[in-house]
């Protein structure tokens, strides 16, 4: 029984879930999504997706937005006809092929709910919504220091910066930083108020104001806020600039320090005293200088105050010390004040001894000694007139002097530990003596009442006189130890007889020179108007000759007449047995050429025939003898070249020989030449 009643509740049970599935099967479904998002100004795109049973088709669809609790149609659709109302969104919506509503140019006054509502006939009619969500990306954060300066000894938190954000939606977040750190409300120490505006637009503009208490160490601390916002779903961010604020705080340290140098200053420079305190405002400064008896003198009118600098212009001695600086705080009236001494560098008592001091002759010594003092180390130089280096410490000697050594010697004197510094001292060398005549014009060549410049050049000192022992004009020149007197004068007979003379003189002694005047016309190497001009003739008329002659010959060269030289022409050697003998051949004017002999290394005659030319070279001997020469043919040389000879039918080359009148023949030994 109990079975029964078992098998009969799970029959029951199976079929309440059929008939449930069933009844959900057949029911009509529209599904949207829950929230869309879309930034002002863009396109709003809302879906509205349904199932209606048994592939059935819808029968309208109606859009809706809720206002304050009142549902609002905004159009219906009805196979392909959309009917949009009259409403804020007229010209705005579209409708998609899949029935999707597209809301154009939205703004923030758009985030509403939206309805789809869908009619299927017997199926019935179903629903769902979606809320639409504007958002507006905020514009980056703008941020304002303080204008005025906060002070470290205010009791109350001042302001530090103001951070504001425009035109975002929704409203955004902002947080405030110092050196990337972020701040959070302390009471008494830090205040973060802020003021949320919404505009005409819609959008929101949001403030916030940082309030802190400031620490000497905020002098150099960077604020900066930060702007946050949601967007989709996530969490974005923009930063602000960095910003510094000015901060109030009394000076705890001075310090003075001279400029240049304290080390490097020197006589005639300018010097800067600095003083310089941490505080700020920079506090008021005076500056003094130590005098006797621990007394002070007040240096405030030559200082910038304000500034804290103390200008010395040229600088000496006497402004070495010690000096102070001294700084009054207004805000609490603090006082501090540093010390520090200047150190002007110098050299004085720059002095220069000679020893010996007595008046120097030529061929004495003197040594020179320079000294000097200062409170760095000093190096010496000697120079010369022309600023020469010419040693090196404090100590210089002089040897062998003479009149051209005279000279003023300058003992430089320098720091090398402080540039530019140093001093000079001269001192004059002079070497005493009589004067010594050194270049005179003599002798003179001269013409009969020619005027003349007669000159005479000496040295000595003290500076000597210059006289003449005749008459005239004269013109005086001295450079250094030297005088030089020109005396311009007319020649005259008593003047060419006795010459003239130079006479100079000073307090140690007389120099005088005679200066000789000779007529031009008896020197020996001068030569006359009229012999220069023979000479010039001759030479060229000896040019013209030698022209002439090498015209000629070359002349007779080139028309084959003259043999000498001529290519293909064959040496001509002596016989072993002859070589001590040269045969000359002199024609006299009593006999012909024919009929000359010639006398063989045996001195044997030979017939006229052979003593002759060939008859084929008479051409040549002819020209031979208008030019003054005779051709010979050494002894024993053929007049023929013998058949297979290097010679044999070419014409033989033979010396020219001059010929001279009443000239006989004769043969000479070689050693005799």
């Amino acid at each position: 029984m109990a079975g029964g009643w078992r098998a009969a509740g799970l029959a029951l049970g199976w079929g309440c879930c059929l008939l449930l599935c069933c009844a959900a099967a057949s029911k009509l479904e529209v599904s949207m999504p829950a929230v869309v998002e879309v930034e002002s100004g863009g396109t709003a795109r809302i879906e509205c997706n349904f199932y209606i049973p048994g592939n059935g088709s819808y029968t309208y669809i109606n859009w809706f937005y809720i206002d304050r609790n009142s549902r609002l149609r905004l159009c219906r659709i009805t196979g392909s006809e959309i009917l949009e109302e009259n409403t804020d969104y007229k010209g705005r919506l579209s409708v998609g092929e899949d029935k999707a509503l597209s809301i154009s140019r939205v703004t923030v006054q758009d985030a509403r709910t939206f309805v789809c509502q869908v009619g299927a006939g017997s199926h019935g009619v179903g629903e769902n919504r979606t809320e639409l969500h504007i958002y507006k990306v905020p514009e980056a954060p703008e941020i304002m220091a303080s204008p005025g300066g906060i002070s470290v000894q205010s009791s109350d938190v001042s302001q530090i910066a103001q951070c504001v954000s425009r035109n975002s939606f929704p409203p955004p977040n902002i947080t405030w930083h110092k050196n990337g750190e972020q701040l959070q409300p302390e009471e008494k120490m830090v205040k973060i108020p802020a003021t949320l505006t919404r505009e005409s637009s819609g959008l929101y503009t949001v403030s916030s104001t940082l309030f802190a208490h400031v620490t000497r160490e905020d002098r150099n601390s960077l604020y900066h806020c930060t702007v946050h916002y949601w967007l989709r779903g996530q969490r974005h961010a923009v930063e602000s600039r960095r910003v510094n604020v000015t901060v109030f705080y009394p000076a705890q340290h001075v310090k003075l320090q001279v400029m240049p140098s304290s080390s490097l200053v020197k006589e005639g420079d300018d010097v800067k005293l600095v003083c310089e305190a941490d505080g700020n405002p920079a506090p008021v400064f005076s500056f003094y200088k130590r005098e006797l008896e621990d007394s002070w003198q007040d240096l405030t009118s030559l200082a910038d105050t304000s500034s804290g600098v103390l200008n010395l212009h040229g600088v000496n001695k006497s402004s070495s010390g010690l000096y102070r600086c001294q700084t009054l705080d207004l805000d609490d009236m603090r006082q501090l004040e540093k010390d520090v001494e200047l150190v002007v560098n110098y050299i004085e008592g720059v002095h220069v001894k000679m020893e010996p001091s007595s008046p120097l002759q030529e061929g004495d010594s003197v040594r020179l000694s320079c000294d000097a003092h200062s409170p760095v180390a000093l190096d010496y130089q000697w120079r010369d007139e022309k600023g020469r280096k010419v040693a090196e410490g404090n100590q210089l000697f002089l040897s062998n002097l003479t009149f051209e050594t005279s000279s003023n010697f300058s003992c430089k004197v320098i720091a090398p530990s402080v540039p530019g510094l140093e001093q000079s001292k001269q001192v004059a060398v002079a070497v005493q003596g009589k004067p010594r005549i050194v270049a005179i014009s003599s002798p003179l060549y001269v013409q009969q009442d020619e005027v003349v410049n007669l000159t005479c050049k000496a040295i000595a000192f003290p500076r000597p006189s210059v006289h003449w022992n005749v008459d005239g004009t004269a013109h005086e020149y001295v450079e250094n130890q030297h005088i030089a007197s020109n005396l311009t004068v007319r020649v005259n007979h008593d003047l060419l007889q006795a010459g003239a003379i130079c006479r100079v003189s000073n307090a140690l002694g007389v120099s005088e020179k005679h200066i000789q005047l000779l007529v031009e016309s008896i020197r020996k190497d001068q030569k006359t108007p009229e012999s220069k001009g023979v000479i010039i003739v001759a030479i060229i008329v000896c040019i013209l000759v030698v022209a002439v002659l090498g015209s000629v010959i070359y002349f007779l060269h080139k028309k084959g007449k003259i043999p000498c030289g001529r290519a293909g022409k064959q040496d001509i050697t002596k016989p072993e047995a002859r070589k001590d003998k040269i045969v000359v051949e002199v024609k006299s004017d009593k006999l012909s050429e024919e009929a000359g002999l010639l006398q063989g290394a045996n001195d044997e005659k030979r017939p006229a025939a052979d003593q002759v030319v060939d008859k084929s070279d008479t051409k040549s001997e002819e020209v031979a003898a208008v030019a003054g020469y005779s051709r010979l043919r050494p002894p024993g040389v053929p007049r023929s070249p013998a058949p297979g000879s290097p010679c044999h039918g070419c014409r033989l080359s033979c010396p020219l020989v001059p010929k001279t009148p009443n000239s006989r023949l004769r043969t000479m030994d070689s050693n005799s030449i």
